[in-house]
């Protein structure tokens, strides 16, 4: 039994001239998980990416504001289901490792499920990028989701409801990964085929300025999610460069009894203030962030959990009255 017919499947694929791909990609994807629901959103494509995606066999959207992120968000908004899968047009990923994403998903009731990119399609400057920013955000937030900027995941209904994307472009992945870990939620990997784009289909993603993009929505992340860390690191560099003036400043009045050099302690006055100001901005933030993170925990309860791990059957008074767990039917499309 596939699982489309035990759960309303959505796959959204971003789109911007891909019409090299798609339709592959459309393909791969009904043959991997028969009657699952394939979206193709058009992200302001100027070549014949609709006509193709429609030819395929999938339901065509659009998105005129450009950017992966927009399109990530508006699909997330406007699509209903119980299971949705995020892949890349461009015919990179394997769509077939779906099935074992899905059933993973399902069967160990997680939220999302990542498909860690293996294979040798990386160019040297996207494989040295995403090592780096791999490391950084391990450092900061303390993992990776194994691939932080994949764009093949498998997300659950209430994961999906209670993302509050904001990114614009390539930066959205980041903000997945950066969810998923602040919330803590129930989460897992699956290596999956990562290969080159087919001949007549050219990257959108450029090394150095997205590059700088997601490194720049990383630090604002950090401030968002580590306040204290983040002001504390800005507080205490102040201090120590506040100290390095302060000192012989301080020296000199008490060998001399002066202060011969005024400007270098206020400079060094407004510094420690300043640190001050900081730490305590950094205590008001995770507060707010605390308040954040609750409200997003209880929009993310609303929903309930793809497999009914604590449904049970009605009482019954024969000799198999045990409770048992069963799997729910979805609700009807």
């Amino acid at each position: 039994m596939s699982w489309a017919e035990r759960y309303r499947i959505a796959a959204i694929v971003p789109c911007h001239n891909e019409e090299a791909s798609v339709a592959t990609v459309v393909a791969d994807l009904h043959a991997a998980v028969p009657g699952m629901t394939v979206y193709v959103y058009d992200n302001a494509s100027t070549d014949r990416t609709i006509e193709r995606a429609l030819e395929a066999g999938a339901t065509v959207c659009s998105e005129p504001l450009k950017g992966k992120g927009n399109v990530v968000r508006r699909a997330f908004a406007d699509i209903d289901a119980d299971i949705y899968l995020l892949i890349d047009g461009d015919d990179t990923y394997d769509a077939g490792a779906a099935p074992e994403m899905i059933e993973r998903l399902v069967t160990e009731n997680l939220d999302q499920v990542v498909g860690v990119r293996q294979g040798s399609a990386y160019r040297t400057g996207h494989l040295l990028g995403n090592q780096v920013l791999n490391r950084i955000v391990c450092g900061i937030f303390g993992d990776t989701m194994g691939d932080m900027l994949s764009g093949y995941r498998v997300f659950s209904r209430r994961f999906v409801k209670s993302f509050p994307a904001v990114s614009r472009e390539f930066e959205i992945e980041t903000e997945l990964t950066v969810h998923s870990l602040a919330l803590r939620i129930p989460s897992a990997t699956v290596d999956v085929d990562f290969t080159d784009r087919p001949e007549g289909s050219e990257s959108k993603l450029r090394t150095y300025r997205d590059g700088w993009k997601i490194l720049n929505v990383i630090l604002t992340l950090t401030r968002h999610e580590r306040p204290i860390q983040f002001f504390g690191m800005v507080a205490a560099l102040l201090t120590v460069v506040a100290v390095g003036l302060a000192v012989p400043v301080l020296q000199t009045y008490l060998a001399i009894g002066m202060v011969p050099r005024l400007p270098t302690l206020f400079v060094a006055s407004f510094l420690v203030l300043t640190a001050c100001v900081l730490f305590v901005a950094g205590l008001v933030i995770d507060g707010t962030r605390k308040a954040r993170h609750e409200a997003s925990r209880l929009a993310y309860m609303r929903h309930p959990a793809v497999r009914g791990t604590y449904v049970r059957e009605p009482f019954r008074t024969d000799e198999l009255a045990a409770p048992v767990t069963v799997v729910p039917t979805p609700r009807a499309g």
